[in-house]
């Protein structure tokens, strides 16, 4: 986050108001691409990565090829759930598997876009602000999950996979 300074032509002097940053597009096609280049280095199985805004918009959807049929809902549904609830893919597995019944509700309240699972990874500012969520489907969990860290890390931005750790 940055600070902005402005000026009201009735009032000096400078008020001083928060800016937040967002994804552009050019940084989540970067958080995209890193996050599969590494999938490759590992071997992993064809992925599909996801990157939505803070607003939970879609700014980029990269399936590889080989990629299966519903990978593109999984990883959205991964980075739409961390967004939703404000915590990382991680947490969001550890309370589902408290409060089921809970997760059920929320399921079917976000119309089945929520997918508790690591794999989900939410893109925080350097002040700590969420600037959006990276969701990542096609190996286990904790793969997808190891390449949407790796992506958010290679565009400079800080990852948030809900792991206290």
């Amino acid at each position: 986050m940055r600070i902005a300074r402005f000026y009201d032509e009735r009032e000096l002097p400078a008020k001083e108001v928060l800016v937040m940053q967002s994804l552009t597009l050019q940084v989540s096609s970067l958080i995209a691409d890193k996050s599969l280049e590494k999938g490759r280095e590992l071997g992993l199985a064809p992925l599909t990565v996801a990157v939505l805004d803070a607003g939970g918009h879609i700014k980029v959807v990269k399936r590889e090829d080989g990629s299966s049929l519903l990978r593109p809902e999984i990883a959205v549904g991964k980075a739409w759930g961390v967004l939703g609830m404000g915590f990382g893919g991680r947490e969001l597995a550890r309370r589902a598997s408290k409060v089921p019944i809970f997760f059920g509700a929320l399921s079917d309240l976000s119309g089945g876009r929520m997918i508790p699972v690591p794999g989900g990874v939410l893109v925080r500012s350097d002040s700590g602000d969420i600037l959006g969520a990276v969701g990542i489907s096609g190996d286990t969990s904790d793969n997808d999950e190891t390449c949407a860290v790796w992506g958010i890390k290679a565009a400079g931005l800080t990852p948030d996979t809900g792991d206290p750790e």
